[in-house]
């Protein structure tokens, strides 16, 4: 069966919905992706001191997308949400090199999650916008995305507040939906 009768068989299906786990450090701009994504406005965000859930409509899925805070303090009950989680997005400040190490631990300690294995990542390249920011190339280098061997990933380089790239990514995401539920 090929990619199209999978995508038409889930779009069919009004049960099928998918759950997404957006995670990075505070201030990469999850909470405004998330925000881009739902059509909502931008201009009024205040940094996520628990979680936010949203349900968003894109590619003729339900995607229930669960955004966590990212400050230290908050970083070690992320692993109370990895429980069914279809999707992985993965948000990154491509501006703030000097943070760029704790982004790496960061998600190398994701990945290493056994409740996430195998589960498909999509890393937001955040802040294309900016002068500074490092590209997608460079980004995926500062991360070790090349040894990441246990899953399919990709990076996709976006502006939250531009939202440039961000449909891009989710296009990706719903074409890697997994097609078996746990």
């Amino acid at each position: 069966m090929g990619l199209l009768s999978v995508l038409r068989r889930l779009k069919n299906s009004p049960e099928q919905e998918v759950r997404i786990l957006l995670l990075g450090l505070d201030n990469a701009g999850k909470t405004t992706i998330l925000k881009q994504l739902a059509s909502e406005d931008i201009s009024h965000i205040t940094p996520t001191q628990g979680f936010n859930i949203k349900s968003v409509q894109s590619q003729g899925f339900k995607l229930n997308v669960w955004d966590i805070g990212g400050q230290r303090k908050i970083r070690p009950y992320w692993r109370n949400y990895f429980e069914n989680t279809d999707l992985l997005i993965f948000v990154i400040d491509s501006s703030d090199r000097k943070r760029f190490d704790e982004t790496a631990q960061e998600l190398a300690e994701l990945l290493d999650e056994e409740k996430l294995s195998m589960v498909p990542l999509l890393i937001f390249a955040n802040k294309q916008d900016m002068m500074m920011a490092a590209t997608a190339a460079e980004n995926a280098e500062s991360l070790n995305l090349h040894t990441i061997r246990d899953r399919i990933w990709q990076i996709q380089p976006c502006s939250a507040l531009t939202a440039e790239g961000v449909q891009d990514g989710m296009v990706w995401l719903c074409r890697n939906i997994p097609t078996r539920k746990k």
